[in-house]
């Protein structure tokens, strides 16, 4: 699959041995399977690792991890919590829009796209990576946390000073990858409209992110979205 869709040689460097191994070729097995089956798989195949292509390992300094794609028709685009230009914008990014006007004081953005994000080093990563096309989960446990685990682990065991920003009991099942002498972990309910009121809205992570990043000699992240 990596040679199929192109990754970034930054990545590709610690992930091409996870390519060869046989969870992840039952993995392929299953996503050929269902495109067999004529089912539409989201997000589109040249985005599926966009996450990776728009934060090179190089410059990774924060994450935020997400559960899956978003399984509406146009919706995902390889980054967690983001839409592209144009489409409405999904409940859970309203709620982040929502706690950044509050914890940042900044104006809400008009779009979802979050590649403004990526590009300075936030990795916006979904546990799972592909979805069928209106069946949210759909393709949970079938590989792909391995995977994501890996490149959690990967950040974890090569860098120093990254803020992993955990959001619901999913996200924070990760935990166990994460040193916390080495980085800085935030906790917090996950942003959907079940969850943000209890402890969602209100955490301050982007502010926090910042205060950890410069106390560590590193930029902050400019989480306008222009």
């Amino acid at each position: 699959m990596a040679n199929e869709v192109k990754l970034h040689p930054s990545w590709l460097k610690h992930l091409e041995e996870e390519f060869h191994k046989p969870y992840f070729i039952s993995l392929k097995n299953f996503l050929i399977a269902e495109k067999q089956g004529k089912h539409v798989i989201y997000p589109p195949g040249d985005r599926l690792f966009a996450a990776l292509n728009e934060t090179p390992f190089d410059r990774v300094k924060v994450v935020i991890i997400g559960q899956d794609p978003y399984h509406g028709a146009g919706q995902a685009n390889g980054m967690s919590f983001s839409v592209n230009r144009g489409i409405m914008l999904p409940p859970s990014l309203k709620n982040i829009y929502k706690e950044l006007e509050s914890d940042m004081g900044l104006n809400t953005p008009t779009h979802g796209d979050l590649t403004a994000w990526a590009h300075q080093g936030v990795l916006l990563l979904n546990s799972v990576l592909t979805v069928r096309a209106g069946v949210a989960a759909s393709h949970q446990n079938q590989g792909w946390e391995t995977f994501t685990g890996t490149i959690i682990s990967t950040i974890n065991n090569l860098k120093s000073n990254v803020v992993f920003m955990l959001w619901g009991n999913f996200a924070k099942g990760k935990r166990v990858l994460i040193d916390s002498n080495k980085h800085f972990i935030l906790e917090a309910a996950h942003p959907s409209p079940f969850s943000a009121y209890n402890g969602f809205l209100g955490c301050r992570h982007f502010s926090k992110a910042n205060s950890y990043l410069v106390h560590h000699g590193l930029s902050p992240v400019d989480w306008k979205i222009n």
